[in-house]
């Protein structure tokens, strides 16, 4: 179960992140810069997030909608807290392009969201148990 539970979260927070990635570097080519854009980019990575986790990564987990939903929202806002403040550092502190400093910000909340995620968002019981 968890091994399944991995591959989909990563599977899912790939096109996530890909899809906070693309909206972030068309609205920085439209004008923006890029910490105005980054909030813009996971709000359309959020739908794609939650789409994916609450049917694929932890579908077999039988979550109320009423209690997953928040708090995943919750752990996605929390995340992206982090993703801003450690993208702004990036941005301010090192010679990055702004591109770079966003994936590597991106792939270093994943962990904390797969955890929370798992332990919290998407508690609940197994379906069929």
């Amino acid at each position: 179960m968890m091994r399944r539970q991995l591959t989909w979260f990563i599977v899912v927070g790939c096109a996530a992140a890909a899809t906070h990635w693309l909206l972030v570097v068309l609205l920085v080519r439209h004008g923006l810069v890029p910490l105005a854009a980054n909030p813009l980019g996971w709000f359309g990575a959020f739908w794609v997030s939650w789409g994916g986790h609450r049917r694929l990564t932890f579908g077999a987990v039988d979550a109320p909608l009423r209690q997953a939903l928040p708090r995943f929202f919750v752990v996605s806002l929390a995340g992206f807290v982090a993703n801003e403040a450690a993208y702004a550092v990036l941005l301010a502190g090192t010679g990055l392009r702004y591109d770079l400093a966003l994936g590597l910000v991106l792939v270093g909340v994943a962990v904390a969201t797969w955890l929370l995620s798992r332990h919290w968002a998407f508690a609940g019981r197994r379906r069929g148990h």
